[in-house]
């Protein structure tokens, strides 16, 4: 038998006597022993050895008919590892598909990643872009959760492999997206912060105003520059929009907050390797985000590489060391963990690889989407952005409902629809096809474009009074300092 194509699933399940064998080994493994039962059922020539009698009956009196009616046709399972923009989306898609759907995430909730900065920088709270799976998926009626982490997944088997039951599937979609590369530097996986969960937005947060209440006490002048330095390692849109904030937080807030501080002891500094910020932008873009950040007091260091941070201070690869308490790693990005402990091939990025239908190479049923997924557009690998994610769950929710009809998997095609980035108040560059806003203009774009795209209706009318509250009183209302105790 090829390797991954494992058994096929069965066609039928016996009802009967199912129950108590769900309820003793568990809601997971009670669909394996359904199917296994099925298969029985199903064998040519299967017989319970009783002479020539069968549950106690002559074989001559028999009925065909009876078995018949306990028995039904068991719908495929789709597992969807990942409750993220493309997990979510191929698992709309099947709404009205003939499956049954699993989403499978580590985390009860899904983020709304594009505003996870405006977390750390106490502008929105986490409950703001953030929902609970069970709450979106409640108008899917052929859709379920488990909370639990993927250690693996056995293709043979056909099982997704969890911290808690193995789960069996009949489609599998690896969607867990990605985390920060710190590209084996010991010292910023060590000493740097993250943005790329929610956890890490609520730490940041954290980060920043605990570092200012320190700075109101230190005596000494070197200790508290530091304390007041922050230091942003990236300069694409995370890494901009990231430096924007604190600078927006620290001038038109925190100063009223700190009557005491001086502001010429504070400093925010964004470090970009490449000779230029927002390599994805157009050369007019990038140039109109680069003044914009400096008219906002930013420090922008071009073709700057970091060589080592340390619990106080960043150390460049020329030598330059620049103090700073609070370092915000924003400089790359691979596959999550899971493609590594699939053990099938991967490409740059720790991304799988896939082919043109997004489906795993030898194994037909199995489908990569979103930032774990190596796609590529015949030229180039596909970025690590959310439309990406998006219409590959769409193209991929559409390829799963014709083969479950006997038709095949169809070739996935991006449509780019344009990146945007914000560098604060009034401030934005947007690039969209030939259109390209900057300023005020792109500012108003990037407002609604993620206005209309946050999660829930509730989240976007809280959204919209607190970026108004902000804009017109230069206050944040969630300047806390939160700190979860087991």
């Amino acid at each position: 038998m090829p390797e991954g194509q494992g058994p096929e699933p069965p066609g039928i399940r016996l009802r009967a006597g199912a129950e108590a064998r769900r309820q003793a080994r568990g809601p997971l493994r009670a669909r394996d022993q359904e199917e296994a039962e099925a298969a029985e059922i199903a064998a040519p020539g299967h017989r319970r050895h009783t002479g020539d009698r069968e549950d106690g009956q002559p074989a001559a009196q028999r009925r065909r008919p009876a078995i018949s009616a306990a028995v039904s046709i068991r719908r495929p399972r789709v597992v969807i590892a990942g409750a993220g923009f493309g997990g979510l989306t191929c698992a709309r898609g099947l709404k009205h598909a003939p499956v049954d759907v699993l989403l499978v995430d580590r985390n009860n909730y899904h983020l709304f990643t594009p505003l996870l900065y405006q977390v750390a920088s106490a502008l929105l709270e986490p409950s703001e872009i953030a929902r609970p799976v069970r709450q979106l998926i409640r108008p899917l009626s052929n859709a379920d959760f488990l909370q639990a982490s993927i250690t693996g997944v056995d293709f043979v088997g056909r099982r997704l492999l969890t911290d808690q039951d193995p789960i069996s599937y009949d489609y599998l979609v690896l969607a867990t997206g990605a985390q920060s590369d710190h590209f084996g530097n010991v010292s910023v996986a060590q000493h740097g912060l993250g943005l790329k969960d929610l956890d890490e937005g609520l730490a940041l947060r954290n980060r920043i105003l605990s570092r200012f209440e320190a700075s109101r006490w230190t005596r000494d002048p070197d200790r508290r520059r530091a304390l007041l330095s922050f230091a942003v390692v990236g300069g694409g849109p995370t890494g901009v929009e990231m430096a924007g904030a604190i600078s927006e937080l620290i001038r038109l807030v925190l100063r009223k907050d700190y009557r005491q501080l001086d502001i010429n002891e504070v400093r925010v500094v964004l470090i970009e390797a490449a000779p230029h910020v927002l390599g994805a932008f157009v050369p007019s873009l990038r140039e109109a985000a680069r003044r914009s950040l400096e008219r906002k007091g930013i420090e922008v260091m071009l073709g700057a590489k970091v060589e080592a941070v340390t619990d106080g201070s960043v150390r460049l690869a020329g030598g330059q060391e620049i103090p700073a308490c609070t370092v915000i790693w924003t400089a790359g990005v691979k596959g999550s963990d899971v493609g590594k402990a699939t053990g099938v091939q991967l490409v740059r990025q720790s991304r799988i690889k896939v082919d043109g239908t997004l489906q795993v190479p030898g194994h037909p049923v199995v489908f990569v989407i979103g930032d774990l997924a190596g796609a590529s557009d015949g030229t180039a690998m596909l970025p690590m952005l959310i439309p990406v994610a998006m219409q590959a769950g769409r193209h991929v929710a559409d390829s799963i409902s014709d083969m479950v009809a006997n038709g095949g998997a169809r070739a996935f095609r991006y449509k780019d629809p344009g990146i945007m980035a914000t560098i604060g108040r009034n401030s934005a560059v947007a690039q969209l096809g030939w259109v390209h806003l900057s300023g005020f203009l792109g500012w108003l774009m990037w407002l609604g474009v993620h206005l209309v795209n946050v999660i829930s209706f509730r989240s976007r009318i809280v959204v919209l009074v607190n970026w108004a509250w902000d804009y017109i009183f230069y206050d944040r209302p969630v300047r806390l300092i939160v700190r979860a105790r087991p």
